[in-house]
């Protein structure tokens, strides 16, 4: 299913993947919740949406579209994923009533 994806779809699948395990799994399970521990996880969720981006696309010489400019792999994931997380992240603060310290 994946191969049938655009380049573009192929990394847009793998950052959502790693964020709904972020938030729906990781995250939830951390205690106590602080959005400074939920940083430094988050390095390690991009971490790993690199690896799996630069696995598929790392030497192939695949251009990425972000409407205005093309792009490689690494801008890509991590514009998109800043993109989809901000109010993703800024909904779970909200949600479970985290503070900014």
């Amino acid at each position: 299913m994946l191969s049938t994806l655009s380049p573009e779809g192929q990394a847009l699948v793998t950052v959502i993947a790693c964020l709904a395990v972020a938030y729906f799994m990781l995250y939830p399970a951390l205690r106590p919740r602080h959005v400074s521990r939920m940083a430094l996880y988050d390095l390690g969720v991009t971490g790993v949406m690199l690896v799996i981006n630069g696995w598929l696309f790392w030497g192939t010489g695949t251009r990425f579209s972000l409407w205005l400019f093309d792009t490689n792999w690494v801008v890509f994931t991590i514009v998109i994923a800043l993109v989809i997380e901000t109010p993703l992240m800024l909904w779970y603060v909200r949600r479970h009533g985290m503070n900014w310290d």
